[in-house]
């Protein structure tokens, strides 16, 4: 005898609700999370447990003669914890709204979601201040960090900030940018009175990069600031981006609920990388 089993084409909506999960990198392909950390997980947990990441520190090696007994040198064993949070954002449209003829409202709707939780991890990324909610730092927060000082006239402080990465052991991959801050630096020009801009001499005027880094532009930087990044100094989780849409969470309003979350946690393993 054939058996005919309900399944999700069948049952009541409520048993097999409308959940879509994209991964952060099609999701929030903007969240500079992704471009300026080394993302080391990408689970969803909670806000009670934490990811333990483990690290080496770069211990001094030693000379030894031919047949001499070796130094014992410990490795340098250490961890950085990340905590997650989630960020999150939550609607309700009528259902007119919702299911408008000639309209693509539900992608529409959707997409708007995603980039306001994606500006939201981003600020947070870069200038977020801990709270008992979130404790999670902003990396331009992060104790230790150096300070570059102030470009007036010329990119010194900037050069000199790369250079100060460097001897700390680190490799600048991306510079962090308000976009005030970068139109500021396009402005600079070679002497008094001239118009040809700074950055075509010596540096690159195509693209945004300085000192052949890559330049990214964004308001979730404090304005007239600017952070230089050794992106493997900073372990990061992140989690997929889940989109949920329910017909019953407003059922009373004749309503639909879309509901948009994404779980993300950093922390800098070497703060004297970044500036």
């Amino acid at each position: 005898m054939a058996l005919n089993p309900t399944t999700t084409r069948d049952a009541a909506k409520a048993f097999a609700p409308d959940l879509v999960a994209f991964t952060p990198q099609e999701a929030v392909p903007e969240a500079l999370i992704l471009k300026a950390s080394t993302v080391v997980s990408q689970s969803g947990i909670g806000d009670a447990p934490s990811v333990l990441v483990p690290w080496v520190r770069e211990e001094s090696a030693t000379w030894a003669a031919e047949g001499a007994e070796l130094d014992l040198t410990p490795p340098g064993l250490s961890q950085v914890q990340i905590n997650v949070r989630k960020v999150t954002q939550f609607f309700t449209v009528s259902n007119e709204l919702w299911n408008a003829e000639a309209a693509n409202n539900p992608e529409v709707l959707s997409t708007s979601s995603m980039r306001a939780v994606t500006k939201a991890a981003n600020t947070a990324f870069v200038q977020g201040v801990a709270t008992a909610a979130n404790p999670l730092v902003g990396i331009a927060n992060t104790e230790g960090i150096i300070e570059g000082g102030n470009i007036t006239t010329s990119l010194d402080p900037l050069a000199d900030s790369i250079a100060q990465i460097e001897a700390n052991g680190g490799a600048p991959s991306v510079i962090l940018a308000n976009p005030i801050a970068w139109g500021r630096l396009r402005n600079l020009k070679t002497a008094t009175n001239a118009n040809t801009s700074l950055l075509g001499a010596g540096t690159e005027d195509q693209g945004k990069r300085l000192f052949g880094i890559e330049v990214i532009t964004s308001a979730a930087v404090p304005e007239d600031q600017m952070v230089i990044i050794d992106k493997n100094s900073i372990a990061s989780v992140v989690s997929q981006v889940d989109v949920a849409v329910s017909e019953h969470a407003a059922f009373r309003n004749d309503s639909t609920a879309l509901r948009t979350t994404w779980r993300l946690g950093w922390a800098v393993q070497h703060p004297d990388r970044l500036a």
